[in-house]
């Protein structure tokens, strides 16, 4: 399933699992690639859009996100992919926490790439129209992207939106995955606040729909977890 916005498309699969590819005037940038299979897709997106694809950044490393690297990266070989320097070692396999951190393995699948990032990304950074946030709770390289044209925010598993906004700090009745695939709840929490004071126009999660002026949801959602 897709869905289209002036700037973005979803790419939905098995109900819940989202990617998505960026309009970014001349080029696209794919965020996630789901679970494997989904890299035609994705690249019938591009076909629809009359642009290449030139970049794939990556939220964060579990499958469902990471699952169709390698299929894209065959059939785009010159394609960019993007992480943030902590996540990238979590992509290569490397658990160890770092100083400031629980020293606990991130739960969750972490699968085995042919390809890694060759692009390390910090928060402030811009990637093409998106800002790169940090958002470590859920993995402790998470990253959230902001679309500064209209301040879209694409969170990665920061937020899921199936039945109402939700925090991956409390199971979620509706979908309670991402709760046990969240390395470190408080984390997860500071944020969620950090990313509702970023007052984003709409949010674009990991899992379930596009949320429009999201503001109260996330508060509400924040209230509960907290």
């Amino acid at each position: 399933m897709s869905e289209s916005a002036a700037n973005f498309e979803r790419i939905c699969r098995l109900w819940s699992i989202n990617c998505y590819v960026v309009d970014e005037g001349d080029a696209l940038t794919v965020i996630d690639t789901g679970i494997s299979g989904t890299a035609k897709h994705l690249l019938a997106a591009a076909e629809r859009r009359g642009k290449p694809i030139t970049r794939i950044v990556l939220t964060h490393g579990h499958v469902d996100h990471v699952g169709s690297v390698d299929a894209l990266i065959e059939a785009l070989p010159d394609v960019s992919l993007i992480a943030s320097r902590r996540e990238a070692k979590l992509i290569s396999g490397e658990w160890s926490a770092e100083p400031g951190e629980i020293d606990r393995k991130p739960p969750g699948g972490f699968p085995k790439l042919d390809n890694q990032p060759g692009e390390l990304v910090e928060a402030g950074d811009v990637v093409g129209s998106l800002k790169v946030i940090a958002a470590p709770g859920h993995t402790p390289g998470q990253i959230a992207l902001l679309d500064e044209r209209d301040r879209t925010l694409f969170c990665g598993d920061s937020m899921t939106t199936i039945g109402g906004v939700g925090i991956p700090a409390k199971p979620k009745a509706s979908f309670p995955l991402p709760y046990f695939a969240t390395w470190d709840r408080p984390g997860a929490l500071a944020t969620a606040k950090a990313l509702c004071a970023l007052e984003p126009a709409r949010i674009a999660p990991g899992h379930g729909k596009v949320v429009e002026d999201p503001g109260a949801q996330i508060e509400k959602a924040i209230e509960a977890a907290s």
